[in-house]
Protein backbone atom coordinates (compact mmCIF):
# COMPACT_ATOMS: atom_id res chain seq x y z
CA UNK A 1 0.00 0.00 0.00
CA UNK A 2 1.81 3.19 -1.25
CA UNK A 3 -1.31 5.90 -1.33
CA UNK A 4 -4.49 6.45 0.66
CA UNK A 5 -6.68 9.10 0.62
CA UNK A 6 -5.97 11.97 2.65
CA UNK A 7 -9.42 12.46 4.81
CA UNK A 8 -8.84 8.74 5.68
CA UNK A 9 -4.59 8.84 6.53
CA UNK A 10 -5.66 12.09 9.11
CA UNK A 11 -8.17 9.95 10.99
CA UNK A 12 -6.04 6.70 11.12
CA UNK A 13 -3.19 8.84 12.70
CA UNK A 14 -5.36 10.68 14.52
CA UNK A 15 -5.66 14.40 13.66
CA UNK A 16 -8.81 14.50 13.40
CA UNK A 17 -11.37 12.35 15.56
CA UNK A 18 -13.77 11.27 13.17
CA UNK A 19 -13.40 10.91 8.98
CA UNK A 20 -16.31 13.02 8.48
CA UNK A 21 -14.04 16.19 10.35
CA UNK A 22 -11.52 14.88 8.58
CA UNK A 23 -13.35 15.33 5.16
CA UNK A 24 -15.44 18.48 5.92
CA UNK A 25 -11.67 20.43 6.72
CA UNK A 26 -10.64 19.20 3.29
CA UNK A 27 -13.60 20.28 1.65
CA UNK A 28 -13.50 23.68 4.00
CA UNK A 29 -9.84 24.82 2.61
CA UNK A 30 -8.13 23.34 5.91
CA UNK A 31 -5.69 21.07 4.66
CA UNK A 32 -3.31 21.30 1.52
CA UNK A 33 -0.77 18.71 0.14
CA UNK A 34 2.61 19.95 -0.73
CA UNK A 35 0.91 23.36 -1.05
CA UNK A 36 -2.36 22.48 -3.15
CA UNK A 37 -5.61 22.55 -1.91
CA UNK A 38 -6.75 18.44 -0.92
CA UNK A 39 -10.22 17.08 -1.46
CA UNK A 40 -11.08 14.35 0.75
CA UNK A 41 -10.24 11.87 -1.58
CA UNK A 42 -6.47 13.43 -2.14
CA UNK A 43 -4.15 10.63 -2.72
CA UNK A 44 -1.10 10.94 -0.27
CA UNK A 45 2.54 8.89 -0.12
CA UNK A 46 5.13 8.86 1.69
CA UNK A 47 7.19 11.63 1.57
CA UNK A 48 4.62 14.12 1.07
CA UNK A 49 4.11 17.41 3.37
CA UNK A 50 0.58 18.42 4.72
CA UNK A 51 -0.86 20.86 6.15
CA UNK A 52 -4.00 20.83 8.68
CA UNK A 53 -5.62 23.62 10.23
CA UNK A 54 -7.06 21.32 13.21
CA UNK A 55 -8.96 23.33 15.74
CA UNK A 56 -6.88 26.80 15.73
CA UNK A 57 -3.59 25.49 15.19
CA UNK A 58 -2.08 24.54 11.91
CA UNK A 59 0.12 20.95 11.85
CA UNK A 60 2.55 20.50 9.70
CA UNK A 61 3.25 16.93 9.02
CA UNK A 62 5.38 14.78 6.79
CA UNK A 63 4.15 11.48 5.93
CA UNK A 64 6.27 8.98 6.36
CA UNK A 65 4.02 5.70 6.57
CA UNK A 66 0.53 5.14 4.55
CA UNK A 67 -1.94 3.78 6.88
CA UNK A 68 -5.87 3.30 5.57
CA UNK A 69 -6.79 1.37 9.44
CA UNK A 70 -7.14 3.93 12.52
CA UNK A 71 -4.45 2.44 14.55
CA UNK A 72 -2.71 2.79 18.50
CA UNK A 73 -1.51 6.29 19.34
CA UNK A 74 1.94 5.41 19.69
CA UNK A 75 1.90 3.09 16.04
CA UNK A 76 0.21 6.25 14.60
CA UNK A 77 3.00 8.81 16.09
CA UNK A 78 5.48 6.59 13.66
CA UNK A 79 3.44 7.01 10.67
CA UNK A 80 4.20 10.89 10.44
CA UNK A 81 7.03 13.45 11.30
CA UNK A 82 5.57 16.95 13.02
CA UNK A 83 6.97 19.85 11.38
CA UNK A 84 4.86 21.91 13.58
CA UNK A 85 6.79 25.19 14.04
CA UNK A 86 6.96 25.57 18.01
CA UNK A 87 3.99 28.34 19.38
CA UNK A 88 4.86 31.78 19.76
CA UNK A 89 5.10 32.56 23.70
CA UNK A 90 2.50 34.57 24.33
CA UNK A 91 3.68 37.72 26.71
CA UNK A 92 0.97 37.90 29.47
CA UNK A 93 -0.12 42.10 30.78
CA UNK A 94 -0.80 42.31 33.76
CA UNK A 95 -4.14 43.38 34.78
CA UNK A 96 -5.19 45.10 37.94
CA UNK A 97 -8.15 42.89 39.37
CA UNK A 98 -9.88 43.24 42.76
CA UNK A 99 -12.17 40.54 44.49
CA UNK A 100 -15.44 40.19 43.59
CA UNK A 101 -18.18 41.94 45.98
CA UNK A 102 -15.31 44.24 47.45
CA UNK A 103 -16.98 47.34 46.52
CA UNK A 104 -15.87 50.49 45.10
CA UNK A 105 -12.16 51.27 45.31
CA UNK A 106 -11.38 53.73 48.36
CA UNK A 107 -9.16 57.04 47.41
CA UNK A 108 -5.79 55.00 48.11
CA UNK A 109 -6.66 51.88 45.62
CA UNK A 110 -7.96 54.70 43.59
CA UNK A 111 -4.41 56.03 43.31
CA UNK A 112 -3.11 52.87 42.76
CA UNK A 113 -4.90 52.10 40.13
CA UNK A 114 -4.67 55.13 38.28
CA UNK A 115 -0.59 54.77 38.38
CA UNK A 116 -0.82 51.06 37.50
CA UNK A 117 -2.85 52.25 34.27
CA UNK A 118 -0.40 55.48 33.64
CA UNK A 119 2.07 52.41 33.67
CA UNK A 120 0.53 50.73 30.95
CA UNK A 121 0.48 52.75 28.22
Amino acid sequence: MESTRVDRWLWAVRLTKTRPDAAAACRGGHVRVNDRPAKPATTVSPGDEIRARVGQTTRIVEVVRVIQKRVGAADAATCFIDRTPAPAEETSIPVARRERGAGRPTKRERRVLDKFRAGQH
